[in-house]
């Protein structure tokens, strides 16, 4: 090779190597968007909050306390229940909500979080949850 068909080839490769980390530094914001359309869905991750609708009678409070993991079920189309996360109750919300932290899997508006007989239903609004 010739020398300024070397340095053709240093520049291509820098190029390549340079734009592919640019690349990435702008792929950034579309997951913070997917993020956002989840949680517009219902849908929550590993880390994020749920809100949960129970029946606040005194079962429900003897049964699940603050700290506790509950496992997440989805009904499917089979209507089977198949576990799909876990959750770890943050705090009581009022007599009727609780709020809780997923821990595992993926959660979403619909499921239904149990502990023993009791169960508690995850719903897609975290405003009775503040």
């Amino acid at each position: 090779m010739t020398h300024p068909a070397i340095k053709f080839m240093v520049l291509v490769l820098f190029g390549m190597f340079g734009l592919s980390g640019y690349a990435a530094a702008v792929s950034y914001p579309v997951v913070e968007d997917q993020r956002e359309v989840k949680a517009a869905k219902g849908i929550r991750e590993k880390g994020e909050n749920v809100c949960l609708f129970q029946s606040g009678t005194e079962d429900v409070r003897k049964t699940i306390g603050i700290g506790d993991v509950l496992i997440v079920y989805r009904e499917g189309g089979d209507r089977e229940h198949r576990e799909v996360g876990k959750i770890k109750v943050l705090s009581y919300a009022g007599e009727d909500y609780i709020k809780a932290e997923v821990v595992d899997g993926v959660v979403q508006a619909g499921d239904v979080a149990r502990k023993g007989n009791v169960a508690s239903l995850v719903i897609s609004s975290s405003e009775q949850c503040k």
